[in-house]
């Protein structure tokens, strides 16, 4: 394969020589591939100002219209995390339901599983794969066999015709990071699987696609190493990316999580010179963009079924709690790496269950709105979005030699999940001792602590240890779930202007 490609701000144009069979007719077929990743919310985020599915159906719908080959991609993560998808109906959790049917709705074609696929029971997953009305591909995650989910091939073969009844042959291969391992599924590597996806395509496609779910350093070598890949789809970063790697200039693209952006790739296939030009622009979903009332009628539908379930466990969803004249910082990039007043908010009503308390503590990974609530009213369905999971604040005793090494852990797991959020605890400047209350943190004292339930499971990354029956800690009463907490701690004005401060 030969490349040569030339870039101008949001807009790539690459040329790829493939060697293959002579087309029957000579004609240039124009394919358009419209790329989403990472996707938890029906609703629009950032306020309303940004995302939506309904506004991605009508983008979908205006290229559709302009060129019927269109095909919408996921590049992986639906089914899970999300505040709806916590709601339980009949005591059982949506666990993205609402996604799938929104999903068909708008009309996507393809997609490939992310790692939050798998965060579903086995019997719930299955029943999200036999829901899609679009077709699911995967090379490298398999059931606990080792074998292809039923309906869910390895690849994918499609072909498209031109006008003048030219063919191009595309072909998808799907690729997973390793890192969601419940017992009914299985993984090969993808690199390796991909060599032999690609192997297998050789002689029958025209372009192969590559829909993955991948660290970014993954999707490099993924370049590098498959040079036959003529172009990358990808997820997991929930940021927009684009990157050129390999010998042949391999694009890989990623848009930003929640249908903030979407891709538009425009592939042009001349089946004279068997050349490929893309054509790539960033799409920005807005409030400009209005809803496909269709797909609309679908997402207020479930929005009413979840908070029907919401209210059945004490919740008022649409309640305004509070009118804030700051924002509230929650997404991801943030909150598994430093503070927020989001962060502070959480710690200070944790202490507020916990009166008493010397220090609180929970994981930044709780925090799953993966968003900024802007200045202005926020509601009860905010805090379920921001907290999904729940859970309660707990009280208990723990020594400081204990803390000591629960708080290295948290400092460990920056930029993951498991990165520790507090609330009176500070580091000292000039040793980097801790500090609990402004005073040297003392190993043989015992200190009483704020702490969310899931921290003292042993599930979060590096802090196994941190569970009942460790010596050194001892519980002392559950409270409330943590929501409840934080929506009290919002509820005066007085209390959120002292978080400004």
């Amino acid at each position: 394969m030969k490349l040569i490609w030339k870039g101008c701000g949001l807009v790539l144009q690459v040329l790829a020589t493939v060697a293959l069979a002579t087309p029957v007719m000579a004609e240039i077929v124009n394919i358009n591939l419209l790329q989403l990743n990472d996707i938890y919310e029906i609703t629009p985020v950032e306020g309303g100002t940004r995302g939506g599915l309904a506004r991605v159906a009508t983008l979908r719908q205006q290229l559709y219209k302009a060129n019927p080959r269109t095909y919408t991609v996921l590049a992986g993560d639906a089914f899970s995390p999300s505040a709806l998808g916590t709601a339980k109906i009949n005591g059982t959790p949506l666990a993205g339901q609402q996604m799938v049917a929104v999903m068909n709705a708008v009309g996507f074609d393809y997609a490939t599983f992310g790692n939050h696929e798998f965060d579903l029971p086995e019997n719930l997953f299955y029943q999200r794969l036999q829901e899609s009305r679009f077709r699911w591909v995967s090379g490298n995650v398999l059931d606990s066999k080792g074998q292809p989910f039923k309906g869910v091939p390895r690849s994918i073969i499609f072909n498209v015709k031109g006008d003048r009844g030219a063919v191009v042959r595309v072909g998808l291969i799907g690729l997973t990071l390793n890192s969601n391992q419940p017992n009914y599924v299985s993984y090969t590597d993808p690199i390796e699987t991909a060599k032999q996806q690609v192997k297998a395509l050789k002689g029958k496609v025209d372009i192969v696609v590559a829909i993955t779910h991948l660290p970014i350093e993954g999707d490099r070598i993924l370049a590098e190493t498959v040079p036959e890949i003529d172009i990358i789809l990808g997820g997991h970063e929930h940021e927009n990316i684009q990157q050129w790697r390999g010998r042949d200039f391999t694009p890989i693209f990623k848009a930003d999580a929640n249908a903030r952006t979407v891709y538009v790739h425009q592939l042009n296939y001349d089946t004279i010179k068997r050349s490929l030009q893309i054509n790539s622009r960033l799409v920005a979903i807005t409030d400009k963009i209005p809803d496909e009332p269709k797909t609309l009628s679908v997402v207020k539908e479930w929005v009413e079924r979840g908070y029907q379930a919401f209210r059945a466990n004490g919740f008022e969803p649409e309640r305004v709690i509070a009118k804030l004249s700051f924002a509230l910082d929650g997404l991801e990039s943030s909150v598994r790496n430093k503070s927020t007043q989001l962060t502070e908010l959480i710690a200070a009503a944790m202490l507020k269950e916990v009166p008493d308390a010397d220090l609180a503590v929970f994981n930044g990974g709780s925090i799953r709105i993966d968003d900024v609530i802007p200045p202005g009213p926020i509601t009860q369905y905010d805090i379920i979005r921001i907290l999904p999971f729940g859970g309660k604040v707990v009280a208990l005793e723990m020594n400081g030699a204990l803390l000591k090494r629960v708080l290295d852990q948290g400092q460990a797991n920056k930029g993951t999940g498991g990165y520790l959020q507090t609330a009176k605890i500070s580091q000292a400047r000039s040793s980097g001792n801790w500090l609990i209350q402004g005073q040297p943190l003392d190993p043989k004292r015992t200190y009483k602590v704020a702490i969310n339930d899931f921290l003292i499971s042993g599930k979060e990354k590096g802090l196994d240890f941190l569970n009942l029956q460790q010596s050194g800690i001892k519980l002392i009463a559950e409270k409330r779930d943590i929501r409840f907490a934080v929506i009290d701690q919002l509820k005066s004005q007085a209390t959120v202007s002292q978080i400004l401060k």
